[in-house]
């Protein structure tokens, strides 16, 4: 399988539609009914000093990808709010994104999933109001993609590495879990 960004095209794996419990159905729609805007909160100066830190160093490094500062600067606070809101680290999220779809916010799939994470559209129907055009959505697109996500690591018991794979509709082949896990390596702050 080619790797986003290999040859700039996204290529998400043929996602499965599975058959959820209620509860789980429950929680992820309203994981992703929440409009709330991303607005970073902290409960101390050094959480903030942190954040700041790794905003400053991903924001260089994503620069290429992104070369405006403010586009860069709000893709990267809703990152930070959407992977901290589903229990995920922001620089794993941000080294997904790069696989799914190298930072490309209307990047489209041949078997049809969408946007930064490529989430595939039957989710809208799942989980959401059925409008597959939000998933172009830069805060709607994350916050769907880390909820599955953060379901499929609990499905997994927190097997990340099949959580990729469930993820990306590639359970059981290391290609896909492998790329993530390396280029997560390129987001990680010290």
């Amino acid at each position: 399988m080619a790797l986003a960004g290999a040859i700039g095209t996204a290529h998400a794996g043929n996602q499965k539609e599975e058959a959820l419990a209620d509860s789980v159905r429950l929680a992820l729609a309203n994981a992703i009914k929440d409009a709330t805007p991303p607005q970073p909160t902290f409960r101390t100066d050094s959480e903030r000093l942190r954040y700041q830190g790794w905003l400053a160093q991903v924001s260089a490094r994503l620069k290429r990808k992104l070369p405006d500062e403010q586009t860069r600067n709000e893709f990267l606070a809703t990152v930070w709010y959407e992977a901290r809101r589903a229990g995920l680290e922001p620089g794993m999220v941000l080294g997904l994104i790069q696989v799914e779809s190298a930072y490309r916010k209307y990047a489209v799939s041949i078997v049809g999933a969408r946007g930064y994470m490529q989430v595939m559209p039957f989710w809208t129907n799942v989980i959401g109001d059925r409008n597959r055009s939000a998933l172009f959505n830069m805060q709607t697109n994350l916050r769907y993609g880390c909820a599955i996500l953060r379901m499929y690591i609990d499905m997994e018991s927190g097997n990340l590495y099949l959580a990729l794979g469930r993820y990306n509709g590639s359970r059981g082949k290391p290609e896909y879990p492998n790329a993530v896990l390396s280029a997560w390596n390129n987001w990680k702050v010290q």
